[in-house]
């Protein structure tokens, strides 16, 4: 009788805030090296894990942020040493920089996610493997403990996530863009650039041409044959054609950071894309109060589901008690990001300059947007603060990942973390 899995909650295994991302970092850079190089595909099933950093959700959401996670690691291993952990980190700078010179593409997987809703509610067939996929009914025992992991826990191995996507696209023939939703739904550290093409490559349409096959030897190899192989070997697709014949947009160039003005005093916003503090701002940057935003705006809601709306909620008090008291001022949390609560919280403290970390592509971008007009038709100036990683890192995204990989050298100079 096979083993009933037990999840742990996910309070327990991502407690919000800074400090614990700081504590978990310490605790994982001595298995930062050769430790994770060898040992980072195995998936162990539910639970902590010591072969990876469970750190995703900190960075995703900037309580820590890439250069710090970077600059920890090279403190106490050789940058050959830590190559692979730290090509890890940079991915996320790439999708993110990819994106950021793509953002049609996120703009037409949601037209794509929401079109194939509506298709599946016109296909009885179709809506019921989609329940069964969703809720760990499948058969496939792999899919359907991870499918049920995902829910209970908010995360997966990123291994796991691989062979999940190459499953449900492949196997269960259901669209990718519901799969790239039900991570976003339910995923801590769900990112709309590293889960949308993401799954893009799995399917064969972010490389031309490039799938990715869920193998069950594969499979059984690095879940210490948890999986039988043989069992999945009849019930796994033995293809993986790409979906469709796409050529990805050009890039279009990375649009220019603002100019954030110094010495006049600004409220400061924190979002759910940058918790971390004023890491973002220059320096001289004067700041009267603070307010901080547990979600999105009413035209992009965002998070998307219950275990990251809890997360980011939940870290948006922590960040507001401690940047709050690390400036000494006032700082508020707030649910949205809303126009009218920034404008009456700016005159409440004679300002007329909102600054706030730069979004990347995705729902809290498209609520900074929402806001603006409303903003400057109230005489209130919002500027996005760019960070230095991000704007060294992002224009060199134009292309595939191994191109931008001969540059991490490069960014880790500029970011003064090694001497070439």
């Amino acid at each position: 009788m096979k083993q009933q899995l037990e999840f742990p909650d996910p309070r327990s295994l991502f407690p919000p805030g800074r400090g614990p991302g700081l504590e978990r970092l310490e605790d994982f850079v001595p298995r930062s090296g050769r430790h994770y190089a060898a040992t980072r595909n195995f998936d162990p099933g539910p639970g902590p894990r010591s072969n990876v950093s469970m750190l995703s959700p900190y960075i995703r959401h900037r309580l820590i942020t890439e250069r710090e996670v970077v600059e920890a690691v090279l403190r106490q291993h050789a940058p050959a040493t830590a190559e692979k952990f730290i090509q890890e980190v940079l991915w996320r700078s790439y999708w993110k920089g990819w994106l950021q010179m793509r953002p049609q593409v996120w703009r037409a997987f949601l037209a794509e996610r929401d079109a194939d809703r509506v298709q599946v509610e016109g296909n009885s067939g179709v809506q019921t493997a989609l329940t069964e996929a969703e809720e760990g009914r499948t058969g496939i025992a792999c899919f359907d403990d991870w499918a049920r992991e995902l829910v209970a826990t908010g995360y997966l191995h990123n291994h796991a996530r691989m062979w999940f996507a190459s499953i449900w696209i492949f196997t269960l023939n259901l669209p990718w863009a519901l799969g790239a939703d039900f991570f976003l739904r339910h995923l801590i550290d769900a990112d709309p650039a590293s889960n949308t093409l993401g799954w893009r490559w799995v399917a064969g349409i972010q490389t031309r041409g490039k799938t990715y096959l869920a193998r069950p030897g594969n499979i059984a190899r690095y879940t210490d044959s948890r999986y039988s192989a043989d069992e999945l070997g009849r019930q796994l697709a033995t293809e993986a054609a790409p979906i469709r014949d796409e050529t990805p947009p050009r890039a279009a160039g990375v649009a220019r950071a603002d100019r954030i003005p110094t010495g006049q005093p600004a409220l400061l916003l924190l979002h759910g894309d940058d918790l971390s503090g004023t890491g973002a701002l220059p320096p001289a940057c004067e700041i009267a109060s603070i307010v901080v935003a547990g979600s999105g705006h009413e035209s992009a809601p965002w998070p998307f589901g219950d275990k990251a709306s809890d997360f980011v909620a939940r870290a948006a008090e922590e960040t507001a008690g401690r940047v709050g008291e690390e400036l000494d001022r006032d700082a508020a949390v707030v649910g949205a990001i809303d126009a009218d609560e920034l404008i009456e919280r700016a005159r409440a403290v004679d300002v007329e300059l909102v600054v706030t970390p730069e979004a990347p592509v995705g729902p809290v971008a498209d609520a900074l947007d929402a806001v603006e007009p409303a903003l400057d038709n109230a005489g209130v100036k919002l500027r996005r603060a760019r960070r230095d990683w991000d704007d060294a890192a992002w224009p060199h995204a134009t292309r595939g990942f191994f191109p931008f990989k001969k540059k991490i050298p490069e960014l880790l100079e500029r970011a003064g973390l090694i001497d070439r």
